[in-house]
């Protein structure tokens, strides 16, 4: 397949032969996998203290004639600690005991759990494929909600790379044709429910991912654009690609990083 090399001002520079990695089909299921196994990485672990709800001296005795025992009373026979005494009669309350209030957890979540999924080494590298090969289909761009031009997909000129001021960065992108995409993603919502105490107060949309060649000027230049994104051609992955394993991110990729692409035999 065929694509157009446009400059910052929307001239055609010629076209360029996409290399294989974005001749594979098309596997929704095969990304989801590969997102779901990035985001367990990510999970943080949580778990309750081994301790928790063992810290009370309480003993338990079920003989008949033990002293400070349950039995005769009438009552469960479960730990419990002595809060006050007179005499043989005792104030006490549950404790220890999973079943009781102030208990221990009868199956706490534990720190030490593996929450890691796995995934294969050549069903990850057809994943990003076939999220690559997604970014350059209009349909399934479009019905992710990209609000993209009539030209899109094109190649940009390597030029674009060398861009040093956020402000000319935001003039590229509208002369593109992505005024609309930049407008959609500079709305920022605030999130329903617990969320907004516990640091991500915030919801904001994905926007344009810019595929680069190298680390360059690009990549801090754009940094502070809602929405877009740049990363290196060897660093993509399908969370990148498709966010939220939706595939069909609306993606620009450069001449230089089509170049690497094809001479290094990336993710083959």
């Amino acid at each position: 397949m065929k694509l157009k090399i446009f400059d910052k001002d929307l001239k055609n520079n010629g076209d360029k032969e996409l290399p294989l990695q974005f001749n594979e089909s098309y596997h929704p299921n095969l990304i989801k996998r590969a997102v779901l196994a990035l985001q367990s990485i990510a999970r943080q672990k949580y778990g309750a203290n081994p301790d928790a709800g063992m810290r009370h001296s309480s003993k338990l005795s079920k003989r008949r004639r033990k002293y400070r025992g349950c039995y005769g009373f009438g009552i469960s026979r479960v730990n419990r600690k002595i809060l006050s005494r007179r005499g043989t009669r005792f104030f006490w309350v549950g404790t220890f005991s999973p079943q009781t209030r102030g208990g221990r957890r009868s199956h706490a979540p534990k720190a030490e759990k593996n929450w890691e999924l796995k995934i294969n080494r050549k069903e990850r590298r057809k994943a990003i494929r076939s999220a690559m090969a997604a970014t350059i289909d209009k349909k399934l761009v479009e019905e992710r909600g990209h609000k993209i031009p009539e030209t899109y997909p094109f190649i940009l000129k390597s030029e674009f790379e060398n861009l040093e001021r956020t402000k000319d960065v935001c003039e590229t992108l509208t002369k593109l044709g992505f005024w609309d995409e930049l407008e959609r993603t500079s709305e920022v919502k605030i999130r329903a429910g617990r969320g907004k105490s516990r640091g991500r107060k915030y919801r904001r949309k994905k926007g344009v991912l810019i595929v680069v060649s190298e680390n360059c000027k690009l990549s801090k230049s754009a940094n502070n654009i809602l929405g877009v994104e740049v990363v290196p051609v060897n660093a993509i992955n399908c969370h990148l690609l498709a966010p939220g394993s939706m595939p069909g991110r609306l993606t620009l990729w450069t001449e230089d990083a089509i170049k690497t692409l094809e001479e290094k035999k990336l993710f083959m």
